[in-house]
């Protein structure tokens, strides 16, 4: 019997069995020789297996019917880790060698370069196909394949593909339209995406609202200076494919005779636009085979449907569908414990996945208070393996449902030097476009001369950023003011509302100077951030919003941990300095590195040692999916809203995908207190002990569903945080119910703490458990300099 890590247990905190979830090892490792097919066609047939063999390539049953199955229609569903890159690869061989296609009429479709060029090593190095054949055939992305066909029929325009170009062109857009920041441009593109993916144009967006009716303004001017300069992007380039086979039909003709047979990977990723133009290619014959796993169906957010894999007999009534169920990457306890996540989803083709590899190490659990508990937990963990010699850095994997969860795992390798790299996109949490405006009013409130603070702060009063600056700098050129922003009080063509809220906002800066940084959050999101950001989306609950509100309640549970506003700042300028001197040295090679990404990122990855983290209600499964039903965006098919069932089974798919990453061990964490509330343990492992999870489901629907249609509950969004770091709520009198009015001194009372014993950190920890008072000594959070016992007045 295996045994959890130290410190770890091996099973979740409230599991009600203690039978630990394993997978049935298959036969033989899972290599078997098949059975062999008669005929000259059987001798081509076996001679191409005995030469696999002699290169140590071993299929196993099902892996080798699906390579023999090479006429019409083929549903191969390939579990988690079970070789189907090695079935597509022996499959092309299989089309040459034995059948006798020509390789330039093998199509072989995948969604990443890295994917697709490794296929084409992998062929190239198959006895009998050299690197001649291999090159002949079109292994490709699809965006690739569609560039290279617009480009064969004389296109010309530049790929507008850079994500920082695209929102540079639509800020200035929106400047143009008298919307300066209007929106985000990242948001703006995901809704455009979101209709082109599903055969739609910008011409059909919704103009249901204000807010509907200016953004579709904004993208359809978007489409337009695209054309005015010649350029496509990413999209445009499926959506262009997709119209020439359309207005094309001897084009689309001489594709059908070149490729005999197509291939696609990772069908569970395909939207509708690129399945639309593989099924135009494949027809009539529809020699197509497609591999893919509907339990790994996470991109729904990019158009994905699991439905093309589960009614993909609907559509093509003589396919043969063969399933690959022997995982060949992890270890007995992680495969049973995938298995028994994954078999609670309904709307799904039933499959128990086999271990091919033994091992007795099992999955261990962890149960922490919070999520700094949490990060220091890990960073503590991984330091000691590979203080060892049992593991390199490299080997370690940290993932997260959402961005913001890095939070502060990321500081606890920053700040202790371990070499790690961020798959995101490579930004704290302080650096967000949403959390800037916070921390620059805070900045003000410190010194009301910070120029640099000032830009991000004009947006949120409807002014923009470059007209403000402007009449700013010169006005106080020739009148210097203590708080230069006081000058926007004489911005030619403000009306009366808008002076009320410059003075508004100049009270509001002043008070926050004496609050504790949470309270001084607060104060800003309840006095006008939080109905800000609202403005900004539609009228309804929507999935981004509550992303949104997820990031500034991470950003309050971080400031919990701190007592003034400049001992807050300092701490962030010192995360953002050190974070800004390795950032030129973070190539994407994960290298020696623990790697740090989202769940999504991690998909058709894997590594030795996996820690999930924030394994807990309300962030996996996701607040965004326990309200489902009343978020209007959560579903980007855009034929209706997503029910709470759809949204609750994407959930439980990622963190199949996450548990199915590790090859060894498996570290799931599920803190007690996320972003300062209760955190019950994730349903999907508790069900994976056989706990029934009605009840919890019930509590977290009513929890998190909100009020459907108008301001969301204030419970939900502005809700002052507790958390176990410093401060438990906001003090009495701070203005945090919404006024601008300065606060008031604070009620505060005595109680036992850890103190940084280092001068130059500022890091304190409430003591909350008698267990912790016995201790003799405890590292900071922070810095990891020792702290030490004593006693601070805390808000109340």
């Amino acid at each position: 019997m295996g045994k959890a890590t130290s410190g770890f247990e091996n099973k979740p905190f409230g599991a009600s069995s203690g039978k630990v979830p394993r997978a049935e090892m298959a036969a033989g490792g899972g290599t078997q020789k098949g059975k062999g097919i008669g005929g000259q066609l059987g001798e081509l047939d076996a001679a191409y297996w005995r030469a696999m063999e002699q290169a140590g390539i071993n299929l196993n049953p099902a892996q080798i019917a699906a390579v023999r199955c090479t006429d019409g229609p083929l549903l191969t569903l390939a579990g988690a880790g079970s070789g189907k890159t090695s079935t597509l690869v022996c499959r092309t061989g299989y089309l040459i060698d034995v059948r006798g296609v020509d390789p330039s009429g093998i199509l072989l479709l995948t969604f990443s370069s890295k994917a697709a060029a490794e296929m084409r090593e992998r062929i190239a190095g198959l006895p009998g196909i050299g690197e001649y054949e291999a090159g002949r055939i079109q292994a490709r992305t699809f965006h690739s394949f569609c560039l290279w066909l617009l480009f064969s029929q004389g296109l010309q325009k530049e790929i507008f593909g850079d994500a920082r170009r695209q929102h540079i062109q639509l800020q200035q857009l929106m400047r143009e339209l008298s919307l300066p920041d209007a929106y985000p441009p990242e948001n703006l593109l995901a809704l455009l995406s979101s209709y082109k993916v599903n055969l739609m144009t910008a011409e059909q967006l919704p103009e249901k609202t204000e807010t509907d009716r200016q953004m579709k303004r904004i993208l359809l001017r978007y489409e337009a200076w695209k054309i005015e300069n010649g350029k496509i992007d990413f999209d445009d380039v499926l959506t262009g494919a997709y119209a020439l086979l359309q207005e094309r039909p001897e084009l689309l003709e001489r594709l059908r005779r070149r490729f005999t047979h197509l291939m696609i990977d990772e069908f569970q990723d395909t939207n509708l636009l690129q399945y639309e133009i593989v099924k135009m290619i494949a027809a009539p014959r529809n020699n197509l085979m497609v591999v893919g796993d509907d339990d790994q169906t996470i991109y729904s957010f990019n158009g994905a449907r699991s439905e093309f894999i589960l009614e993909f007999e609907k559509l093509y009534p003589r396919a043969r569908v063969i399933t690959l169920d022997i995982n060949y990457r992890s270890v007995p306890a992680i495969v049973g414990l995938g298995n028994e996540v994954i078999r609670h989803n309904k709307m799904r083709r039933s499959k128990t996945l086999r271990a091919a590899n033994g091992g007795a190490l099992l999955p261990a659990y962890m149960r922490p208070d919070s999520a700094d508990d949490e990060a220091q937990e890990v960073v503590d963990h991984i330091r000691r393996e590979v203080a060892a010699g049992r593991r390199e850095y490299g080997d370690f994997a940290i993932l997260y449902r959402s961005s913001s969860s890095n939070r502060a795992v990321l500081e606890q390798l920053v700040m202790r030097d371990i070499p790690h790299i961020d798959y995101g996109d490579g930004r704290l949490l302080y650096e967000h476009w949403l959390v800037k405006p916070v921390l620059d009013h805070m900045r003000l409130s410190i010194n009301r001369r910070d120029f640099d603070a000032m830009p991000s702060i004009l947006p949120t009063l409807y002014i923009a950023r470059d007209k403000g600056m402007d009449h700013i700098r010169k006005t106080d050129e020739g009148r210097p003011k203590k708080g230069p922003l006081v000058h926007l009080l004489t911005l030619p063509g403000l009306k009366d509302f808008q002076l009320d809220k410059i003075r508004q906002r100049l009270e509001v800066i002043r008070s926050l100077k004496g609050l504790v940084p949470a309270a001084a959050i607060t104060q800003i999101r309840k006095s006008f951030y939080d109905a800000y950001i609202q403005a900004g989306e539609h009228s309804e609950q929507t999935s981004h919003r509550e992303m949104l509100k997820e990031m500034l309640d991470e950003l309050e549970t971080s400031a919990g941990r701190f007592d003034s506003v400049v001992s807050f700042l300092a701490f962030v300028d010192d995360m953002l300095l050190r974070n800004q001197q390795t950032a030129a040295a973070k190539s994407q090679a994960q290298g020696n590195r623990v790697a740090l990404m989202t769940i999504h990122k991690s998909k058709g990855l894997e590594f030795p040692a996996v820690f999930l983290i924030g394994a807990s209600e309300g962030t996996l499964p996701h607040a965004s999916a326990l309200g489902a039903d009343n978020l209007r965006d959560t579903r980007v098919g855009l034929e209706g809203e997503a029910s709470y069932a759809e949204a609750l089974e994407e959930e439980r798919r990622l963190a199949y995908v996450a548990v199915t990453r590790a090859k060894e061990q498996l570290f799931i964490s599920s803190p007690a207190v996320q972003r300062g509330k209760k955190a019950a343990v994730s349903r999907f492992l508790l069900s994976a002990f056989g706990q029934e999870t009605a009840a919890s489901d019930a509590a977290a629907r009513a929890e998190f569903g909100g009020r459907r249609g108008g301001a969301p509950d204030p419970g939900r969004f502005g809700k002052v945080r507790s958390g176990r770091f410093g401060r438990e709520g906001a003090p009495a009198g701070s203005g945090a119910s919404g006024s601008a009015a300065p606060a008031a001194p604070p009620r505060t009372q005595s109680v036992p703490v850890w103190l940084c014993s280092s001068g130059s950190c500022v890091a304190w920890t409430r003591i909350m458990h008698s267990k912790d008072m016995m201790a003799a000594h405890k590292p900071c959070p922070l810095c990891g300099s020792p702290m030490k016992k004593g006693r601070k007045d805390v808000p109340v």
